[in-house]
């Protein structure tokens, strides 16, 4: 569990800063279309908040073995990267959206999300 949190912590961390800083770029790596309004670059900031987050409480938890918390932790975190998975792929399938980061993504998260339900 512990590695799982660290490596999550990290990749959401880089994620999350990506995001924030250059939102524009990533969303154009990733689906292929343009933020181009004000109010998707605020989202996307708010996004990257939150991957922040998620990657401080990973890095938070990852000492604390099997706890609650860690347990609580890598819970949430199935739920997100299996919520990324089904975005991520009706994007593609059901919104022709493509770009080169797509399927990578895909995949990262449900390797995540496949190792979260190992680590519980």
């Amino acid at each position: 569990m512990t590695n799982l949190l660290v490596v999550t912590a990290l990749l959401e961390a880089v994620t999350g800063v990506g995001l924030m800083v250059v939102p524009a770029p990533l969303a154009a790596l990733l689906i292929g279309a343009a933020l181009d309004s004000p109010g998707a670059l605020v989202v996307a900031r708010v996004a990257a908040a939150a991957l922040l987050a998620l990657g401080l409480v990973c890095w938070l938890a990852r000492n604390d073995g099997r706890s609650r918390a860690a347990r609580g932790t890598v819970g949430a975190m199935l739920l997100y990267n299996a919520a990324a998975v089904a975005v991520l792929v009706h994007a593609s399938l059901g919104l022709n959206l493509s770009a080169i980061g797509l399927w990578p993504a895909v995949a990262v998260h449900a390797a995540l999300a496949l190792w979260c339900v190992a680590c519980l």
